[in-house]
């Protein structure tokens, strides 16, 4: 009889001690969503309702969920091996603290660097430490969280037979849970429906994975190939672009022809292959050592555009902000085209090309036909103009190893890189478009005046495949080493060897042609070309995969953290950590215009 009352008594202690947990965990869940605010302002607020709904009925049961998950994995099992509220409160207590101290931590870098606490975070950020914690509050703030987790443990303690009476509990736990299956039904709706007012709060909160219809479908058996991708257009902080108002005051206005061949590798301008291009390089000021800022059309355009990095280009903002460069040429009063094959949707619609007259080309048998027509329409349209111009000339035929029906080229020649039987053949075909776009160039210089300022470059280089998943995810130096030749006129040829890029094309025009006295860090991550800098990086890529080049070694991340650090040829992987300083200054650069 006493055993078995002891035996109740226990399991009564026990009870009251797991009822106590429970509402112990809730109201972490509250102290975890005050702390989870800020995620919000590095991501930036809703702007409707259905924004803030969503918003609210995830951030419940998100922080409610990782405050039970937390309780049940460390708090749970004390409580029955160690049935004693004083060590389980200040057991608790400690554990509920470390809880929030890295949810603390978490928003810290965040809101630096854009992505959630991992290995490869905490050692970043371990190297950045100081900048990180730059104010007292970082300090005090851990004391006060132990001092308010003891005091909410006694409180709840004290008060536990109180609530149990009332019977809030299971209204709590029925609240929670409506909030935590709404939020992911929300989600599949929004995502069915590309709806980014709620799509891009996905990688706000740690830890969180939200149904997707994706994947929703694919568990019930429907096919959801046909869906609509999920929207990786995000929205930050508010956008300042530029960060000051542009001051520029030109004094005479030149005529500005921009040149850019898809896929034009660097080593491929030579006597052989691109004759004419190579003696106009001669005669005119050729960077050795420019880079591209992406490995497709969009990013690349988007960095040569913009001056502003890759991560820039699928933020929301830009879908409506044209790039300062075109702003400024209308303000002048230049006439603006874009010659070019016809565009994706995604790029027709978005503001890269805002401002400016849109001519595309068709091609009945490929993208050299196209090619021969751009040519065409550029040359009659430029000798028409009455006013200062711009032209930006895309051509596309490299890309495809394509030329027209009948074209004689030049001789095949054995490659001076190591390549497989297969891509001996693509090679080959490649210079046989190299050397038609040459012609192409050689007709359509010859009708412009030598008082115009000519850039000529490469969008992005080549990687012998015909796969095109490949060529875009390929950070090799081939890829994205591209030549860069620019007529300026009254000036002598000069040979450029430090390193460039295109994030210093729109500097270039907008200080030394449109006379903008600003700064270029106020709208753009390049320098002027023509002045050496002492950047010892160079960002390539998007927001989901990129490369940093450095001048030893080349660093190929992921979205999520993941890297791998290549040798300066891109022939060697290399068994060493990542060099977090220009890493810090990398995703600091990508953040910039939101945190002003």
């Amino acid at each position: 009889m006493i055993e078995r009352k002891k035996q109740q008594m226990t399991r009564d202690k026990v009870s009251r001690l797991v009822n106590w947990g429970h509402w112990f965990a809730f109201f972490n869940g509250i102290l975890a969503m005050l702390i989870g605010a800020r995620y919000i302002s590095s991501v930036g607020y809703p702007e409707t309702f259905i924004g803030w709904a969503y918003l609210l009925i995830s951030t419940i049961g998100h922080f409610t969920f990782l405050a039970f998950i937390c309780y049940l994995l460390f708090i749970f099992p004390v409580t029955l091996l160690l049935p004693y509220s004083k060590i389980l409160r200040g057991f608790a207590a400690f554990i509920a603290s470390l809880g929030l101290y890295t949810l603390l931590y978490d928003t810290i870098i965040y809101d630096d660097y854009g992505i959630h606490l991992s290995p490869f975070a905490f050692d970043l950020a371990w190297q950045d430490l100081n900048a990180l914690l730059h104010s007292t509050s970082y300090i005090i703030t851990p004391i006060v969280i132990v001092l308010v987790e003891l005091t909410a443990a006694n409180f709840l303690w004290k008060r536990i037979d109180k609530l149990q009476k009332k019977q809030w509990g299971n209204r709590v736990v029925l609240f929670v849970g409506i909030c935590f299956v709404s939020s992911h039904l929300f989600h599949i709706w929004a995502d069915a429906t590309n709806m980014t007012e709620v799509t891009r709060f996905d990688d706000a909160y740690p830890v969180s994975y939200p149904a997707t219809a994706r994947s929703f479908m694919e568990t019930h058996g429907i096919d959801s190939g046909t869906q609509a991708s999920e929207s990786r257009s995000g929205k930050s902080r508010k956008l300042s672009y530029p960060i000051n108002p542009m001051q520029c005051t030109a004094e005479t206005q030149q005529n500005i022809l921009l040149i850019s061949i898809d896929s034009l590798r660097a080593d491929m301008v030579n006597s052989d292959t691109m004759p004419f291009l190579s003696q106009y390089r001669i005669k005119n000021q050729r960077f050795m050592k420019h880079y591209t800022g992406g490995t497709d059309f969009e990013t690349s355009m988007f960095t040569l555009m913009y001056g502003l990095q890759g991560n820039y280009s699928d933020r929301k903002e830009f879908a409506v902000t044209g790039p300062i460069l075109t702003q400024v040429l209308t303000e002048q009063g230049y006439q603006q085209a874009l010659f070019s094959p016809p565009l994706t949707d995604n790029i027709n619609t978005n503001a890269m090309f805002k401002g400016m007259q849109i001519h595309t080309s068709e091609g009945a048998n490929g993208s050299a036909d196209a090619d021969i027509n751009t040519i065409a329409s550029a040359g009659a349209w430029q000798s028409n103009q009455k006013q200062p111009w711009f032209a930006l000339v895309n051509l596309t035929a490299p890309k495809d190893y394509d030329t027209p029906i009948g074209f004689l080229g030049v001789q095949t020649i054995k490659p001076q890189i190591e390549l497989k039987p297969a891509q001996k053949v693509l090679f080959n075909q490649y210079r046989q478009s190299l050397n038609f776009i040459d012609q192409q160039l050689s007709t359509l210089l010859s009708q412009v005046s030598d008082n115009t300022i000519v850039i000529i470059t490469g969008t992005y280089g080549q990687v012998f495949t015909s796969n095109s998943s490949d060529a875009r995810n390929d950070l090799s130096p081939g890829n994205v080493n591209v030549p860069l030749i620019i007529h300026w006129p009254d000036t002598y040829a000069n040979k450029i060897n430090y390193r460039t890029s295109h994030y210093g094309i729109a500097p270039t025009i907008l200080s030394h042609v449109l006379g903008c006295t600003n700064p270029s860090t106020d709208y753009s991550a390049g320098r002027s070309l023509l002045e050496p800098n002492n950047e010892s990086w160079v960002y390539i890529g998007d927001s989901r995969r990129f490369a940093i080049y450095q001048k030893s070694e080349i660093t190929v991340l992921d979205r999520f953290g993941k890297y791998r650090i290549y040798d300066i040829d891109y022939s060697k992987r290399l068994d060493k950590k990542m060099s977090a300083p220009e890493l810090i200054q990398v995703m600091r650069e990508g953040r910039r215009l939101y945190n002003q």
